[in-house]
């Protein structure tokens, strides 16, 4: 998705679904400024690009992608396999709809986002792909309560993810 941002110069989020601070939020906590209950959504939106990869995950392993060709000649070999890493966009977007009945910050967004209107980018470092790719495995069962999967999904939602500006996106996209 990071990649079409950049080649179309504008992303619409799966099903419009986005993140942000709303009224819903606020009253959720009883402390916090803004900057606090924006981590939150940020988190939130950190969670949801967990489910990502385990669609994209879930889709490579029914087109049955390989990590790699086992017969040895390496001129046919795939890539070295996923890169399991979070991201997340920050956006300055109007006419968002709030969305309580799926949670305290999801919101819809109206339309696509311009490449113009993109604060930041977020993404994890390479420390993090191990963690994130075992939550990616078991981010359902964390979603369905189990306490094994919520204590993996906690291994990887310490990692801090790393801040980027808009502009060094197609950099970053090549260091992948």
């Amino acid at each position: 998705m990071l990649r079409e941002l950049v080649a179309d110069r504008e992303i619409r989020a799966l099903n419009d679904t986005a993140f942000a601070v709303t009224p819903a939020l606020r009253e959720a906590y009883a402390s916090g400024d803004d900057e606090e209950l924006a981590e939150v959504a940020m988190a939130e939106a950190a969670r949801a690009s967990l489910r990502l990869l385990a669609e994209e995950q879930a889709a490579a392993e029914v087109r049955g992608d390989r990590a790699g060709d086992e017969s040895g000649d390496e001129s046919d070999a795939a890539p070295a396999g996923p890169v399991f890493r979070r991201a997340v966009i920050a956006a300055d977007v109007d006419g968002a709809t709030l969305r309580p009945d799926l949670d305290d910050a999801v919101v819809r967004l109206s339309g696509p986002i311009a490449y113009d209107r993109i604060a930041s980018i977020h993404v994890d470092l390479a420390e993090a792909e191990s963690e994130v790719a075992k939550a990616v495995e078991v981010i359902d069962a964390a979603d369905m309560g189990d306490a094994d999967a919520e204590f993996v999904l906690g291994d990887a939602e310490d990692h801090q993810l790393a801040w980027y500006a808009a502009q060094e996106l197609p950099f970053l996209l090549d260091l992948l």
